[in-house]
């Protein structure tokens, strides 16, 4: 599975080995919007359509687009999990906030390749 992202909008890439094209879905949605091609420059042309009817339809309906992600994250971990990620943060010399960003992008990373 591969990834691709345009306007801020990532998608979930993969390919239907039965039909013969490679499908797209906008990723970190409730809205469901899919796309498919059959070649990797059909595929991106295809997501940046439905990226941009996507919008376009919001607008028409005067709806506020759905965005991916917010940037606020809220966790609920038990309380010695909490006690050592902030004395990791301490001993890095940074918030919670910058060393649990660092983390979480780290291990992201790691989960796409």
């Amino acid at each position: 599975m591969s990834s691709m992202t345009y306007k801020g909008y990532p998608a979930r890439i993969e390919y239907d080995d039965h039909d013969k094209i490679f499908t797209g879905r906008l990723a970190g949605m409730r809205d469901i919007v899919t796309f498919h091609g059959e070649s990797v420059a059909e595929l991106e042309a295809a997501f940046h359509e439905a990226v941009d009817d996507y919008l376009a339809a919001c607008e028409r309906l005067s709806q506020k687009p759905e965005k991916p992600a917010s940037g606020n994250l809220m966790l609920r971990v038990p309380p010695e999990v909490h006690q050592a990620v902030l004395t990791a943060a301490q001993a890095a010399g940074t918030s919670l906030n910058q060393w649990a960003t660092k983390a979480l992008a780290e291990a992201a990373r790691v989960r796409s390749t």
